[in-house]
């Protein structure tokens, strides 16, 4: 398991991915799941992933492979939808190939899930989470962050904070503590943590940034927001009804 947030927002994109891919008692494995395509001045799509690590790799190295080629690919997709189609081919291609078409088979789950998003010059920033069949969906204003994995430990975070609006530098600190609540809460989830930030309009390459179990500003947070929760749960009144310890 794993967990991945996208977000595309008013000032730009942020992408996060853990690097845990399977847990257990005596095996505990890291892989990188977040791939950068990007042309300097003119493209960036970031591809995060999560599923069956054998599909997402060959997912991944066939995009990679097909580059120089003359077939659509991306350096040559017009739009980020036209990416997002690519992957979900790609995908379909991969589970044809290993898993006889079927996402599970013989009792192996070769399914597995994408996060497509970036910019091209010409269009707004977008973000689709491509699912095992191959087909997708786009984050909106009003639903404008994506979630792949293990999501529901991290979600409720994101929904009390996170808006198309909200500032890059709130969306990032709250996306680590999306991580935070799931790592603490979900043993297949854990650091280090990959984080990519895009600002619209800048076709530089993203500055990108890997949480580690010594980042200071990632213990700080977790310390933090931890001591809040617990402060403002002591100030918050006892039941009414509640009297002597029982419910009488």
């Amino acid at each position: 398991m794993t967990y991945c947030v996208g977000m595309v927002l008013d000032e730009g994109l942020i992408f996060a991915s853990d690097s845990r891919t399977n847990a257990g008692v005596d095996h505990v494995a890291t892989f990188r799941k977040m791939n950068v395509i990007a042309v300097a001045g003119e493209r960036q799509i970031v591809l995060l992933n999560a599923g069956n690590l054998a599909t997402t790799q060959s997912v991944v190295s066939l995009l990679k492979s097909r580059l120089s080629h003359d077939a659509a690919n991306l350096y040559t997709v017009q739009s980020l939808y036209q990416a997002a189609e690519l992957v979900g081919q790609t995908v379909r291609e991969v589970i044809a190939r290993d898993g006889d078409g079927q996402t599970q088979s013989q009792g192996v789950d070769y399914g597995c899930s994408f996060l497509v998003g970036g910019q091209i010059r010409g269009e707004a920033p977008r973000l689709f989470q491509v699912y095992p069949q191959g087909n997708f969906i786009e984050a909106t204003p009003d639903t404008p962050y994506l979630q792949i994995g293990e999501a529901k430990y991290g979600k409720p975070i994101l929904d009390r904070v996170i808006r198309h609006d909200t500032p890059l530098a709130q969306a990032i600190k709250c996306t680590l503590i999306s991580f935070d609540s799931t790592i603490r809460s979900n043993l297949s989830v854990g650091l280090p943590i990959d984080l990519l930030w895009q600002q619209r309009d800048d076709f530089d390459f993203a500055p990108r940034h890997r949480v580690t179990e010594d980042d200071p500003y990632f213990l700080a947070l977790r310390q933090g927001w931890g001591e809040g929760l617990r402060q403002v749960f002591g100030q918050l009144p006892d039941a009414l009804w509640f009297k002597d310890g029982d419910g009488g």
